[in-house]
């Protein structure tokens, strides 16, 4: 039997309020969900790319720690992007774990959502 390959395009969070994360990321990516309910709502982030916003309260099955385990990364063109975000970001409110600063894989900062996930915004170093 031949495995069939598969690619991941939909990745979730485990939110406290979906309906408060999805203003949240409606706010910061200016875009609306594609579906919203007081479980659970959906962006469409391009290239088929999906985030999906699942209350921690009714997922199944049950999870007991969430917001510290990973980030969601913003690829961006360069270090004056990182600037011009961290500024947006800072100013409007976010909380910011990180500020700009070099590291070795290129220039970063760190901010969290509503239930600490780590939004991390980047340029790439050349290499």
């Amino acid at each position: 039997m031949v495995t069939p390959v598969i690619a991941p395009n939909f990745f979730i969070l485990y939110v406290d309020s979906p309906e408060a994360s999805a203003k949240f990321y409606t706010d910061l990516l200016k875009i609306e969900p594609i579906e919203a309910s007081a479980t659970f709502a959906l962006f469409p982030l391009g290239s088929g790319l999906m985030l999906g916003l699942w209350s921690k309260h009714t997922v199944e099955p049950a999870v007991s720690d969430v917001g510290t385990a990973g980030e969601v990364a913003f690829s961006v063109a360069d270090r004056a992007v990182v600037d011009s975000t961290y500024q947006a970001w800072s100013t409007g409110g976010l909380r910011v774990v990180q500020t700009p600063v070099d590291m070795d894989f290129g220039y970063t900062f760190v901010a969290l959502d509503l239930d600490g996930h780590r939004l991390r915004v980047f340029a790439a170093s050349s290499i």
